[in-house]
């Protein structure tokens, strides 16, 4: 299976938040906003995978800034890690704001399957990344993984290379 870039895997949405998707504070629901990036998480799994996706988990969402009734909002979503048959994806958040700029609002990362006609789990192409951004998103994915497998019963700390790595760079500096 051919190795897929991250820009191959690029979605993106773009929202008004009307006056239904809001709380009584005028603010973007939170499960509105999930909603949407499940969405175009799933796209983004999709196009790496080419198959039917279905949302494993979701790993972590910020809500860092509020986003108000009359905001446009952009969801963007990149494949940040592939491994056999799971996919990494991390959104990044944005409203557009009026002067032509964008804030950064919010940012999430969730974990989608690709699964045949049966619903089974099937293999995905591995991802290659290509930019700083990309690499970065890359190699933190492998440790996160590591963690989430670790706290399942799924993997022996002592098995979590890249997690000990880290652990030993801490305790080296620390000497």
């Amino acid at each position: 299976m051919k190795p897929k870039k991250a820009q191959e895997t690029f979605a993106q949405t773009s929202k008004i938040v009307l006056p239904n998707d809001t709380n009584v504070l005028g603010n973007l629901m939170g499960g509105q906003l999930l909603n949407w990036m499940d969405i175009t998480a799933g796209i983004s799994a999709q196009r790496h995978s080419r198959r039917v996706v279905v949302t494993a988990s979701v790993n972590n969402v910020s809500f860092n800034h509020p986003i108000k009734l009359g905001d446009v909002v952009s969801i963007e979503a990149k494949v940040s890690r592939a491994f056999t048959s799971s996919m990494e994806v991390f959104l990044d958040v944005y409203v557009d704001l009026t002067s032509g700029k964008r804030k950064k609002c919010n940012e999430a990362i969730y974990t989608f399957v690709a699964v045949d006609q049966n619903g089974s789990p099937i293999e995905v192409p591995e991802l290659e990344p290509e930019t700083q951004l990309e690499k970065e998103r890359y190699d933190a994915a492998l440790r996160r993984r590591q963690l989430s497998l670790i706290l399942a019963g799924k993997m022996k700390p002592e098995s979590a290379t890249e997690l000990k790595a880290i652990f030993e760079h801490v305790e080296k500096a620390a000497e």
